[in-house]
């Protein structure tokens, strides 16, 4: 017996005053499509509080739970601890290398979520070597997946869902320059995600020109969210999770 989740995400709306409103009226009518709503990041434009009021403004009071992650935008203006503050004043559960669990009419969705970090893929990706800067870009990168996955593997729930704004695949950068792969994503959170177990889906933004559909070398479907790839206020993906059945 399975139960079916309907997840709806989006990420990179990039809001401040002046396009505020754009998504709001599709999204009052998500209880009827989704069960949860995902925002992958690169929610304002420039990190600042009055922007993420905007941000409150259009995803707060939402008939689903929202959960959500930062993008780089978020941290531009170095008020990312601010940003967090006021969405989760709204009603949003924001993460960084931790993790919720969401009741889906009686399934456990557990999201884990960050940030994450560039550094590239198989072949060719960044090395923790020369430079101290190029060793700390690499070792950042490196932390924050490492501390992801223990918090994706640490929830207690029924299926995980992985929410990123940097990409674990290339196949979701495909139509970005080749040269700024690195900086777009890293293998290291695919090997974070792959680690832990039932991980359904992987949901991540950043790659305005990329494309929407990869899979982690372990397997689990990965889903870029970025609106300027899914051209709509949200995508929704469907989880298939496995229901054990109680003996009468």
């Amino acid at each position: 017996m399975t139960a079916c989740v309907r997840v709806a995400a989006v990420g990179d709306v990039h809001l401040d005053a002046d396009v505020l409103g754009r998504y709001r009226p599709a999204l009052e009518h998500l209880a009827g499509k989704a069960d949860l709503l995902l925002l992958a990041g690169d929610l304002t434009r420039h990190g600042t509080p009055e922007e993420a009021r905007c941000v409150a403004q259009e995803f707060g009071g939402l008939p689903v739970p929202v959960v959500a992650i930062l993008g780089n935008h978020d941290y531009h203006g170095d008020q990312q601890d601010e940003v967090a503050a006021v969405l989760r004043e709204a009603g949003l559960t924001v993460l960084e290398c931790s993790g919720t669990v969401v009741d889906c009419d009686g399934t456990r969705v557990g999201v884990a979520g960050t940030k994450g970090f560039g550094g590239g893929f198989a072949g060719a990706c960044a090395s923790e070597f020369g430079e101290p800067e190029m060793k700390a870009f690499t070792r950042h990168g490196r932390e924050v997946a490492s501390r992801f996955g223990e918090a994706l593997a640490a929830l207690d729930c029924d299926v995980r869902i992985s929410l990123t704004h940097y990409s674990p695949v290339p196949e979701t950068l495909l139509g970005e320059p080749l040269e700024i792969y690195p900086f777009l994503g890293s293998y290291q959170l695919a090997q974070a995600i792959d680690s832990a177990p039932g991980v359904g889906l992987a949901v991540h933004g950043h790659a305005h020109a990329g494309s929407e559909r990869g899979t982690t070398p372990g397997g689990v479907p990965v889903r870029n969210v970025a609106h300027p790839v899914i051209k709509q206020a949200y995508n929704v993906y469907q989880l298939s999770v496995p229901v054990a059945l109680t003996p009468a």
